[in-house]
């Protein structure tokens, strides 16, 4: 099996064709794509298959081998490997994913991408479908306990949950301490939430950390450095256009008012690609 991992600015995934190789046991093979197994530093694992809705399908799998919905790193890195392989020629197409249909458009200098927007759509804010346990419709700017401090945490979705906490200095936060304690908090979060924890420097400039849930403290997320300028706006705390700088790196980010749809622009890069053995994973 041929594999290519990618640094998604601050996710690395590893990114499989599966549309021109076939790949039974999915969940297992996730498992073993991982740091944990692998060897190479991965937060997962990225499947770009056919599709009758899009150009291509985007499947994304957590180390643990369940299956993900969409994260915004890897998403527009999808744009990259599929225009680089050679599998396009265009520039601007969709890709399916869990959280929707999603636009990309790419930036190519000597034939290789060197940067990619994305178009991640409109974030869901209805409390049932994110889904979290609150009497609030759009649960904005509510009140939680986790051990000993209470946060104000608001809360959207792009396919999967994402948490939003704005705090004065994220780079001295302590997120492993409650990073997972939010995570874990199935009395608000009954599936499990995504938690970025972020300071408002300028009504331009935004830094995040990330707290993936199942994966640990995370050097970017696209879907949280959207996150937290959808809930800067509204809070009147910032623009709807900003610079989110992550561990892994800055990612422009505007969230368009008249439309309600989001965009996040930056480049990305492959580490390495390589071919392993995995026939006694999937069964060849």
């Amino acid at each position: 099996m041929r594999f290519t991992k990618m640094q998604a600015y601050g996710n690395d995934y590893v990114y499989i064709d599966a549309i021109n190789q076939k790949l039974p046991n999915l969940n297992l093979l996730a498992k073993f794509v991982s740091d944990r197994h692998f060897g190479v530093g991965s937060d997962g694992m990225v499947l770009i298959c056919p599709s009758t809705k899009a150009f291509f399908r985007m499947r994304m799998f957590n180390p643990d081998g369940s299956e993900a919905e969409m994260c915004g790193n890897a998403l527009r890195s999808v744009g990259k490997y599929v225009y680089d392989h050679k599998m396009t020629d265009k520039t601007e197409f969709t890709i399916e994913t869990l959280g929707g249909i999603k636009r990309l458009e790419l930036t190519v200098e000597d034939g290789v991408v060197s940067n990619i927007k994305a178009n991640i759509g409109k974030p869901i804010f209805d409390s049932a479908l994110i889904p979290v346990k609150t009497d609030k419709d759009t649960f904005m700017q509510e009140k939680i306990e986790v051990l000993d401090k209470t946060f104000e945490v608001n809360s959207l979705s792009w396919g999967n949950p994402h948490t939003v906490i704005f705090v004065d200095d994220v780079d001295s936060f302590l997120v492993e301490k409650y990073g997972p304690a939010i995570e874990h908090k199935l009395e608000v979060f009954p599936k499990k939430t995504n938690v970025t924890f972020a300071q408002i420097v300028n009504r331009e400039y935004i830094k995040i950390r990330e707290w993936e849930r199942g994966t640990g403290e995370t050097i970017g997320c696209g879907t949280g450095c959207a996150s937290a300028v959808v809930f800067g706006y509204k809070l009147g705390l910032t623009s709807n256009k900003c610079v989110v700088e992550q561990i892994g790196g800055p990612l422009e980010i505007l969230y368009e008012i008249e439309t309600g749809e989001l965009y996040m622009k930056g480049p990305s890069h492959f580490v390495f690609e390589s071919e392993i053995d995995v026939s006694h994973i999937i069964g060849e």
